[in-house]
């Protein structure tokens, strides 16, 4: 899939519905925000003039056009070049479960379906799956069906969920859980296939899934073992 982008945004939290309100003017109404809290010393704080290190992160789906538009509103609106406002980023996708998901969080935002991600020879994926609170349990007994490990769990606040109704044809809840699972590529398809079938918007968890291409691991040493072929006996 090409030209399509998870945006990552993460700023102070005192500024999350000014934020949220600049992203819905440029036609990115679905976003999903979680609270963070940062590192830095003190030092650092004092020398890129940061007030505290309370932080909300905001992820939204975009298109290469959009993030054009949208990095120039940031820099020129939200001022986010000035130090203590916070930074944004983007990260290419390379696939979305499904036609429906893909309308949805992409929204008004024009964005035709073309190749999948550039990134060709990764050996991992991101499964990225947004999911109403308290379905956790579904969603990774439908991925280890497919062999996926475990993942990791955050607790996020949806915005632009009355969307969902035009795009999806069903409601979703405001509260929501954002898993992330690494996978091996050649298992994407069938994770994201089983996460679909059992926890997906026909279920009580209405998952949305989508992932993103992984260049390099360390810590995935079990997986990369099962991929050994055996050693031939001399």
């Amino acid at each position: 899939m090409s030209e399509l982008y998870m945006m990552t945004a993460i700023i102070t939290r005192d500024r999350t519905k000014d934020f949220a309100a600049f992203y819905d003017r440029y036609g990115v109404s679905v976003n999903y925000i979680t609270l963070g809290y940062g590192t830095a010393s003190h030092e650092l704080l004092d020398y890129f003039g940061l007030d505290g290190t309370e932080k909300a992160v905001i992820f939204s789906v975009v298109t290469k056009k959009t993030w054009r538009k949208i990095k120039s509103g940031l820099q020129k609106e939200m001022q986010i070049d000035i130090p203590g406002t916070g930074v944004a980023f983007i990260i290419p996708l390379s696939s979305i479960g499904g036609m429906k998901q893909l309308q949805y969080l992409t929204g008004n935002q024009m964005f035709e379906k073309g190749e999948e991600s550039v990134l060709k020879d990764t050996k991992y994926e991101l499964l990225v799956i947004i999911a109403n609170q308290g379905y956790t349990e579904m969603i990774m007994d439908a991925a280890r069906k497919m062999q996926a490990g475990g993942g990791t769990v955050i607790h996020a606040k949806g915005t632009g969920m009355e969307s969902a109704d035009k795009f999806l044809g069903v409601t979703l809840a405001s509260e929501k859980e954002i898993i992330f699972i690494v996978v091996k590529k050649s298992q994407k398809n069938a994770i994201m296939k089983s996460v679909m079938d059992e926890a997906g918007l026909n279920s009580k968890a209405k998952s949305v899934v989508f992932s993103l291409p992984v260049t390099e691991t360390a810590g995935m040493r079990l997986l990369e073992t099962e991929e050994e072929p055996p050693e031939e006996e001399s």
